[in-house]
Parts: C-alpha cells; structure tokens; sequence
C-alpha cells in the first residue's frame, strides 16, 4: 500500500513538475531558435559588408593597373557600379533571380523588394538575403570597368550597369541559385565561379570586342605594346582588400553563421589563392626572367575566382590544386586574349574572371568529395554526370552572357556611343569626361603610350 501511495506522490510531483518547467522548456527552445536567426542574420549582413568592401579592391587594382590620367573615370565607373546597380536591382533583378519561377528561366514575383515585410522575421530576412546578393551584382557588373578601360563613354557605361544588374546577371542567378534549369540538374556554384565571375568576364569580353582596343596598343603588322599601369602599389592594395573581402564571399554564401562548413570554405578559399599566386609568378617567371609583380597579383585572383565555385565541396588539397592550376592559367590566358586574340583587356578581367571562373565550374565536377559537400566528382568516383552538368552549366551561361552583353553593347554604340574620340583618349578621360585630373599639380604624360 505504501508503494502504491509513493508511486502516487512521484506522479504527482513529475506532473506539477511538468507543469511548472514546461513553458520554460518552450521558452528556452524559442530562445535557442531566435539565438540562431540571429547569429544568421549578423553572419551574412557582416559577409555581404565584407562583399562592399571589395568594390574598393576592384577600385584600386584598375586604377593601378590603368594610366594616371584615368583614375578618376575608374573610380566613378566602380561608384556608379554599384549605386546604378542597387537600384536596378533592388527595382527588377532581384525579382528575376529570386520570385517564383517561370518554366525554369526566370523569377516573376518580389520586384522592389515587395517580399521584405519588416512585420515578420520571414520579411526581415529578406531584406537581410537581399543586402547580401546586391553587393555580388555590383561584383559582376565592376569586373566589365577593368576589361574596358581608358576608352569608354561614361554614359555607356551607366547604361551598361542598368542592365546588367536587372536582366543579365539575375538571369544566371536564377538558373542556377533561383530555382531554375541548372539548379534542378544539380549543378555546382556554391559562391559563384559561374554566377558572378564568369558572368562579369563573358560581358567584359563582349564590351572589349565591340569597343576596339586603346590608341596605341597594336602596330600595323599585329604585334602588341605593352601599356604600363601607373601605380603597382596601389594594384597589390586592391588585391590584398579583394582577398580580404573573398573571406565573406564564400564563406558567407552559406547565409548562415551556425554552419560551421564556414570554416572549411574560409581554408580552401585562402588555398587556393596562395597557390594561385606563387604559380602565376613562377610561371611568368620562366617565360620571362622576372617575377613579374602584376601577373602574381592577377594569380591571387585567379585562384581566388576559381575555388569560388567548389570552396565548400573539396578539400584542402584540392583547392590548392584548382588555385595552382588557376594561377598558371592565367598567365596564359591573358597572352592569348592578348597576342592572338587581339582583344585589349588593360587588367586581365576575361582571364581572371571569365577564363577562371569557367576551370573553377568544371574543377568542382572533378575534385568534388561527398564528405565535403554531399557530392563526389569525377575523381572521387562520381561519374561523368557531374562534370557534365558543370559543362552544360558553363557554356550555355557563355552563351547568354555573351550574346546579351553582345548586343546591349551594339545597341549602346549605334546609339549614344560607347567609345571615346581619339583626342578625348589621348588627354585621359579625367578631363574629358569628368572636367578634372586625378593627381592635380603633378605633370602628366598624355603620348599614346
């Protein structure tokens, strides 16, 4: 009888128990959920902060890469880059890259941000998720400044901007970060080899090609001049704030700070961007006799451009192998498109970014690990069918992006012109196009070289 009545007592006590700790309980779970919303929304408001900051880096490596007499048309271009392209975005882009899909092509719903209400954490995260995906627009579309260099029509060039930012670059960002075709076959882009970096190099190969080259970069029988930048110092700043701002590129393309995974993409991305360099200038090296400083510095970029796409699904040894590869590819790349090519691309955009961007795709379909990100490519027994989406992936955003930048750029030269004149060339598009000079008080040459 006297176990029956302790049985009663501990029911009785468990049940007041219960009654007493569960709202706690409840409340300690809706605290660990808002802890984690939190933690997210900080994480990717500081990685798209970060994303900013790399529009001073691309600032800094054209401007040091170009002439003096052009600095200041530079950083008005990376300026307007993105203050033209926040507003297309945010008016249209990111609708197209981001709403409710339409037959796998594009999105149609969520134009000027209609779906962040700031009444729900759903809609404030919105405005989160939209603050990070802007600053990589303004990336794509900057990479198109360097590659058209010294000769452009800034007006042009804003119109360029407009439509980049709304139509062009969302397009690919649906396909594969949307919802949309590429997406649904599986393809990886995890930070955006493809969606960004390729999309930039492809319509920066577009504009060079219908722009021409700068007075005075090829002679008559072909042959190539070298046209120094002004200020290398200033170029190795830039890279060094891009390779800074790489940390909340990949990394915060998670969008969530509780993914420790951020730590294994911070490693390879900082790999391979090591690697990417050291090769660049041992290969420019040989060829050449001198550890060219400017190729280095274009290998740090390549390598980064490169594990941008498989940073959080191979492992260390293969993102110094993909930055390694990346960082003597490029140096050939830009001889190519250079010297046989003939397309005039003052920075290396097209190598570093499209040329890059494109061996990055197809370099996560090979050294992709299950144990990393869930797939395993070719080299990790996965098959052929992963690269072959990679494949697929990276010609037809080729196609796109090509053939759109193609046209938009005809269209703006047969209408309110895309080249500068001769003489406007020769003084610098400083004083040309803005009525001012970048080092006031210093003497600048203004030869055609």
């Amino acid at each position: 009888m006297n176990r029956i009545l302790n049985i009663g007592k501990n029911l009785i006590f468990l049940t007041l128990l219960f009654i007493v700790l569960a709202p706690n309980l409840a409340w300690a779970e809706d605290t660990v959920e808002s802890n984690a919303i939190a933690i997210n929304t900080v994480w990717i408001l500081i990685a798209a902060f970060l994303v900013f900051f790399m529009q001073a880096g691309f600032a800094l490596v054209e401007a040091g890469f170009t002439r003096a007499k052009n600095a200041a048309n530079i950083m008005m271009k990376n300026l307007m880059d993105f203050s033209v392209g926040s507003l297309a975005y945010w008016a249209v882009g990111f609708g197209i890259m981001f709403g409710a899909d339409k037959l796998g092509l594009f999105g149609s719903s969520g134009f000027f941000l209609s779906a962040g209400d700031p009444s729900t954490g759903e809609g404030l995260w919105q405005f989160a998720f939209w603050m990070f995906q802007v600053v990589f627009a303004a990336t794509a579309a900057t990479i198109v400044s360097g590659a058209m260099a010294e000769r452009t029509k800034f007006i042009g060039y804003l119109l360029y901007s407009v439509f980049i930012s709304a139509l062009i670059y969302p397009v690919v960002g649906h396909w594969i970060w949307g919802g949309g075709w590429l997406s649904e076959k599986g393809m990886i882009d995890f930070a955006g080899s493809t969606v960004v970096h390729s999309v930039g190099g492809w319509a920066a190969l577009a504009g060079a090609i219908v722009l021409g080259p700068r007075l005075g970069k090829y002679n008559k029988d072909g042959s190539s001049n070298a046209i120094p930048g002004h200020n290398i110092p200033l170029a190795a700043l830039g890279v060094f704030i891009l390779w800074f701002g790489w940390f909340g590129f990949n990394p915060g393309s998670t969008t969530a700070g509780t993914d420790l995974s951020i730590a294994v993409i911070a490693v390879t991305t900082n790999l391979a961007a090591a690697a990417g360099a050291i090769t660049a200038m041992i290969t420019i090296w040989i060829q050449f006799g001198k550890p060219d400083t400017s190729m280095a510095l274009n290998g740090a970029l390549a390598g980064l451009v490169a594990i941008t796409a498989p940073c959080a699904n191979v492992s260390p040894t293969s993102a110094v192998i993909i930055g390694a590869i990346a960082g003597v590819l490029v140096v050939f790349s830009v001889e190519f498109i250079d010297k046989v090519l003939k397309v005039d691309d003052p920075v290396g955009a097209i190598s570093v970014h499209g040329v890059c961007g494109a061996f990055g795709t197809l370099a996560a379909g090979l050294f992709a690990e299950e144990a990393y990100g869930g797939t395993n490519g070719l080299f990790f027994g996965g098959g052929i069918g992963v690269f072959f989406t990679q494949l697929i992936g990276v010609l037809s955003v080729f196609a796109w992006v090509f053939g759109s930048a193609f046209v938009l750029f005809m269209i703006v030269k047969k209408t309110v012109g895309l080249r500068v004149s001769d003489e406007e060339q020769l003084k610098g598009l400083d004083i040309s196009e803005h009525g001012m000079e970048s080092y006031a008080g210093f003497q600048i040459f203004t030869t055609e070289n």
